[in-house]
């Protein structure tokens, strides 16, 4: 099975980069292994449906991103289904998170869509530029993390540290290229 871990976000708006920098940090962080099982990291940005032909090759597919939801405060986890998306979340807290939800909306249209699973934040929506993430989104991100790890295992995938890192140094790395 070929498994894509995307991570959605614009960097340049704090707290919106953190599925990139999260996508960024496990596959710097870990190494992951299975003899039946490909794992495959990229970073979606603010793509959208420029990703349906790389989406559309997989078989499964994690998505990080931002999310909104019903009573809901910055730094809160969810994690479900796309199929079975909660009535409390919505996505409508950054300028890309529509297009995301409406390209898998569209793959689900002519049945290109892989079984989708969502591990979203709340974050702190900022409509000026920086590059540091709130303290909020950076403790969920450690439970984003978790929750990957958690799901990875359940397909069948071992996992080891290569080496130490944090989200934010990360993204600290990622952003000076910029």
């Amino acid at each position: 099975m070929k498994i894509l871990t995307l991570g959605i976000g614009n960097v340049m708006f704090s707290d919106e980069g953190v599925g990139v920098h999260l996508c960024h940090l496990l596959e710097e962080k870990y190494e992951f292994i299975s003899k039946e099982h490909q794992l495959d990291f990229i970073d979606g940005g603010t793509l959208a449906e420029r990703l349906i032909p790389i989406i559309s090759n997989y078989d499964s597919l994690i998505i990080f991103d931002c999310v909104d939801a019903n009573d809901g405060k910055i730094g809160d986890v969810y994690f479900f289904d796309f199929e079975n998306i909660p009535q409390s979340i919505s996505f409508q807290g950054s300028a890309h998170e529509v297009e995301m939800l409406q390209t898998l909306t569209m793959m689900d249209m002519v049945g290109d869509r892989p079984p989708t699973k969502i591990i979203g934040i709340i974050p702190k929506v900022v409509d000026k530029t920086t590059l540091k993430m709130t303290n909020a989104v950076k403790e969920g991100s450690k439970l984003m993390e978790k929750i990957f790890l958690k799901q990875i295992v359940e397909l069948g995938f071992t996992y080891s540290i290569k080496k130490e890192a944090d989200i934010q140094s990360v993204a600290d790395v990622a952003c000076a290229h910029y």
